[in-house]
């Protein structure tokens, strides 16, 4: 049959990693980014189970690994700065809060575009504005006003995806999980070190900080809230939030809130899931955070995305029609996403104490998981569900 036109939506990791494999099963694929170019920096992303089986296929796990951002561990630690529990990366078999393969976000996309772009037409500074389905193809309206026909069209932009509610948003269901977070980069001090640091604060608040291969420290500030539109807010209104929310706590919080104010990265987010009943719709599907977010609380959105773009591809690769493609593809994937977003219990309010009391209850039970027999009984709580998934095996060329 004619090599199918697809068009994706987002240059992040699941549309490269998706034009990746549909250009390994004979398709041309289109990548539509609605920035000027590859977004840089972002945090710190992990790849464990069925995402690095993914990797590997792929022959990209050892630049991976070359570019880690060379975490050791997540030490838990209290306003004073006492360590009250500890994991290194191997900790839970190297299935625990770090991995070995942890990379920044920003340069895993780049990553994925360097191996796509002699294959892929990029198209940057462009979205899609209107979809319309017409017998054999889709007909693509685009904001810069050009058009064109193809075969399909993917949505992998996203929680937000503005492509998948332009053919979804009347199904689509984002699922808050009573949660934000703000992400940021700060100048690294010499006693950052090579751990990740997290400390809790009363009020349901903590402040982590990471290290990275770039020689600067990755911040996350978050704190329990449910919806109220803090992620619409301009950046400055967003800053003074959280200038706000943190105020008078010690530790690391003054430092972090002064450098908040000249970083060039900030981004918060509402921290929440994405459901919906179908992936597809005619010529239309979504991959990734765009049709199932499970969360950063999952460890597991990396993942989703690489594994979703591999099926996707492989499932467009073994059948002619994409309606049967779509069904597959929902069919393989649907209990990896159910069982990546299962949260386990109390996520994340038990992870985020309101009162002192309650901090030192989670420092103990996380001391206490540190030992053998308690770590068995905390697993689930600690460990992603990521490495029981099969994946199929598809002919490419």
């Amino acid at each position: 049959m004619p090599s199918r036109t697809v068009v994706i939506s987002g240059a992040s990791i699941a549309g490269p990693a998706l034009a990746f494999w549909l250009h390994r099963h004979g398709m041309h694929p289109v990548v539509v980014e609605r920035f000027p170019h590859l977004r840089p920096g972002g945090q710190t992303v992990d790849i464990r189970g069925a995402g690095q089986n993914v990797t590997r296929l792929m022959g990209i796990e050892e630049e991976i690994r070359a570019g880690s951002t060379g975490e050791e561990g997540i030490r838990f630690l209290d306003a004073d700065g006492r360590t009250k529990a500890a994991f290194s990366s191997a900790a839970f078999g190297g299935r625990g809060f770090v991995t070995e393969l942890e990379i920044l976000r920003g340069e895993l996309s780049a990553l994925l575009y360097e191996r796509t772009r002699r294959n892929t037409e990029y198209i940057f500074g462009d979205e899609v504005s209107e979809v319309h389905e017409e017998p054999g193809h889709l007909r693509l309206a685009f904001k810069s006003g050009a058009e064109r026909k193809a075969d399909l069209l993917v949505a992998a932009d996203g929680i937000r995806s503005r492509t998948r509610d332009l053919v979804f948003g009347d199904t689509t269901r984002i699922r808050s999980r009573g949660l934000y977070t703000a992400y940021f980069t700060i100048p690294r001090h010499p006693s950052d070190g090579n751990w990740a640091r997290w400390y809790n604060f009363p009020g349901g608040k903590s402040v982590t900080l990471r290290p990275d291969n770039l020689g600067t420290t990755r911040a996350l500030m978050s704190f329990l809230s449910p919806p109220h539109g803090y992620d619409r807010m301009p950046e400055e209104e967003q800053k003074e939030l959280m200038r706000h929310t943190f105020a008078g706590h010690g530790g690391p919080v003054p430092r972090t809130l002064g450098e908040m104010r000249d970083c060039d990265d900030f981004y918060l987010e509402e921290v929440a899931q994405v459901h919906m009943p179908r992936w597809s719709r005619g010529r239309v599907a979504a991959v990734g955070d765009a049709a199932y977010c499970a969360s950063p609380l999952s460890g597991m959105g990396t993942n989703l995305a690489l594994v979703g773009a591999y099926i996707l591809a492989g499932e467009l690769g073994t059948h002619d029609d994409h309606r049967d493609a779509f069904a597959a593809y929902e069919k393989v994937l649907r209990p990896y996403v159910a069982q990546a977003q299962d949260l386990p219990p109390g996520t994340p309010r038990l992870a985020l104490p309101r009162t002192q009391a309650g901090i030192n209850v989670l420092h103990a039970v996380l001391r206490a998981a540190t030992t053998p027999p308690v770590s068995k009984v905390v697993r689930r709580f600690l460990v992603p569900a990521a490495y029981d998934f099969e994946l199929p095996a598809y002919p490419t060329r």
